[in-house]
């Protein structure tokens, strides 16, 4: 019994000391670890604010008119599923002005700093994905211009490259150059419509669009890239003024338009990798 009771007595007072011991430790951790989240959060309720009311909410319509990209792309889906093959061209015309127009709009009203709790990088990103690689592709793949063994796998290589190229950090280079092909799948499936390859050729150039999604070359940002940006600019205004006519025929253009339009992705594809050659020549 003795033996018994002094154990448990030395047990329990053990168990009192390393109590007060650990109660002392977690009290000494906790005080030196600082709350960085509360801190951010309470800086960010600070910059909201300081923005009043009525400039919040011009501001957020800037965020309203890039979200308006996504119903812009639903209503291009509809006309893909009727096979309304060029209003469907037209609507993902207008999300490609939306998407032109909204970037200057958030800047111009430094959406960043008056709304620090919504991200427009993220939005931005979503609504890209739907109107320049979701949309397209059911369009690559249901058209009936790929191979039609291949068209089902060809369109889920393109949603999942896609969704990756968004993911990627490096996307873009220090000079706004796109690394690799930039998921620019409404212009390929236009080019697919405007070409109207055999099947085996068009499902092979798609494969290799896919294959190019993570190639190490640059494509040009057309709005972004300082170099040459005069005469991106005007190629690109030439470019949609001919891409608007062969909508506006339905596909069914001439040899000079048809040049036209290809000439001009090929230098926006092409033209940062022959101008790095000539100069890596002349080095």
């Amino acid at each position: 019994m003795f033996p018994a009771a002094f154990s448990s007595r030395n047990a329990a007072s053990t168990g009192r000391r390393f109590a007060r011991r650990n109660a002392a430790s977690t009290n000494v951790q906790i005080g030196a670890i600082p709350d960085s989240t509360a801190g951010q959060m309470d800086q960010a309720n600070q910059q909201e604010s300081s923005v009043p009311p009525r400039a919040r909410a011009v501001v957020f319509s800037v965020h309203i008119f890039t979200a308006l990209g996504a119903g812009v792309a639903l209503l291009a889906l509809l006309e893909a599923v009727r096979e309304h093959w060029t209003a469907m061209f037209g609507w993902l015309g207008v999300a490609l002005v939306i998407d032109a127009i909204d970037g200057p709009l958030a800047r111009r009203f430094d959406v960043e700093r008056a709304l620090p709790d919504w991200s427009g990088e993220v939005l931005d990103l979503v609504v890209d994905f739907v109107t320049y690689v979701f949309v397209p592709a059911y369009a690559i793949t249901a058209s009936g211009l790929l191979l039609p063994l291949f068209a089902p796998l060809l369109g889920i290589g393109i949603v999942v490259s896609g969704a990756l190229y968004f993911a990627d950090r490096r996307m873009k280079a220090p000079d706004n150059c796109f690394r690799g092909f930039p998921a620019l799948w409404n212009a390929a499936a236009f080019y697919l419509f405007l070409l109207h390859w055999p099947p085996a050729l068009s499902s092979l150039g798609i494969a290799l669009l896919i294959a190019l999604t993570f190639a190490p070359f640059h494509t040009l940002h057309p709005l972004r890239v300082m170099r040459l940006r005069g005469l991106t600019l005007s190629l690109i205004g030439v470019w949609a003024l001919l891409a608007v006519f062969a909508l506006a025929r339905d596909f069914q253009v001439g040899a000079a338009v048809t040049i036209g339009l290809c000439a001009i992705a090929a230098y926006v594809v092409g033209s940062d990798a022959v101008i790095r050659r000539m100069r890596s020549f002349s080095a």
